[in-house]
């Protein structure tokens, strides 16, 4: 608890700007120990340069910080206010050390990271941010969901650091992606469709020459979109797209509602929506998810590589 002097004293010592860390050392250990000559030995110092900073520290502050006995020395009532002060001060000097270190080691600060709505329902990018967030503690991470090209926007103005995409960028020269894996693409079926009967026998993707298919909007998950153009093409045929959906989520509930079939990640399983039937597609190994993480060049925030490096040993684990 702080005294009284404490308080009387303390919007005169903040008003004085030149102390010196060294000066408060010294004074710390002289009060402590009561004696200039074992303060001494404790700072590893002889003692006239001790006394001097003494000195020079009382004539800054303009007042008398220790009474002189006949045996050894100790605290004044300035000198007990600036005691409790001083101390708070190296603490917090310590302290903010360590904080630095651990800022430049990349244990401390703030990460934003985006994801795609479907690259969120891989069971990856839950388990990395989580393992993320427990093994740097000191990190705060800020998450956000939007479409591939809000979320390379967000990176290019600076308001992502990271963002986890569906495909490999291009066309720009200020960001950079790393692939992190590659899932299979299952077709999405309302439970009531012909083609739902049985759904444990993989299905030639020519099959679906005369279908409506929903699909998740080009302009915000354009590689996903391109991929199933590409593929219907070299299976024979150019799929009829009569809906596009903003997210992933909203072309599953399409689906569900009868408006078309669709092709998708197979990790949007996951939401096990009702309605929907999922099957395998044959003779279209090409037709595949990625799941990559895009930055930007020449980032060099310790804290961002910190997060790179695990997600990178995280899926080379995986696979």
């Amino acid at each position: 608890m702080r005294t009284n002097a404490t308080i009387d004293y303390l919007p005169y010592l903040k008003s004085i700007p030149m102390l010196e860390v060294r000066q408060l050392k010294a004074f710390v250990a002289i009060a402590e120990e009561g004696y200039i000559t074992r303060a001494a030995e404790r700072l590893g110092m002889q003692q006239p340069p001790l006394t001097r900073l003494l000195q020079s520290l009382e004539a800054e502050l303009g007042v008398v910080l220790m009474e002189r006995l006949p045996r050894g020395v100790r605290p004044t009532t300035a000198g007990l206010a600036l005691l409790e002060e001083a101390r708070h001060i190296l603490a917090s000097v310590d302290g903010l050390a360590d904080i630095v270190r651990r800022a430049a080691r990349g244990e401390r600060g703030r990460l934003a990271i985006g994801f795609t709505s479907s690259a969120a329902l891989h069971p990856f990018v839950p388990s990395v941010l989580r393992l993320f967030r427990e093994t740097f503690v000191g990190v705060s991470v800020v998450l956000e969901e939007a479409g591939t090209g809000e979320l390379l926007d967000a990176l290019q103005h600076e308001k992502l650091d990271a963002a986890f995409i569906r495909s490999p960028l291009s066309g720009t020269q200020a960001l950079q992606d790393e692939p992190i894996l590659v899932e299979p693409m299952l077709l999405a079926l309302p439970t009531d469709h012909s083609l739902a009967i049985d759904p444990s026998t993989p299905l030639p993707l020519a099959a679906l020459a005369t279908e409506a298919f929903v699909l998740y909007r080009r302009r915000v998950g354009l590689g996903l979109y391109d991929a199933i153009l590409v593929a219907c093409r070299e299976a024979g045929f150019s799929p009829q797209v009569v809906q596009e959906a903003p997210r992933m989520t909203a072309t599953l509930s399409l689906v569900a509602a009868g408006l078309g079939v669709s092709i998708v990640p197979a990790s949007m399983q996951r939401l096990r929506g009702d309605g929907i039937v999922y099957r395998e597609l044959s003779e279209c190994r090409s037709l595949v998810a990625p799941l990559h993480l895009a930055t930007r060049v020449g980032d060099t925030s310790s804290v961002l590589e910190r997060f790179r490096e695990l997600v990178v040993n995280a899926a080379f684990t995986e696979v």
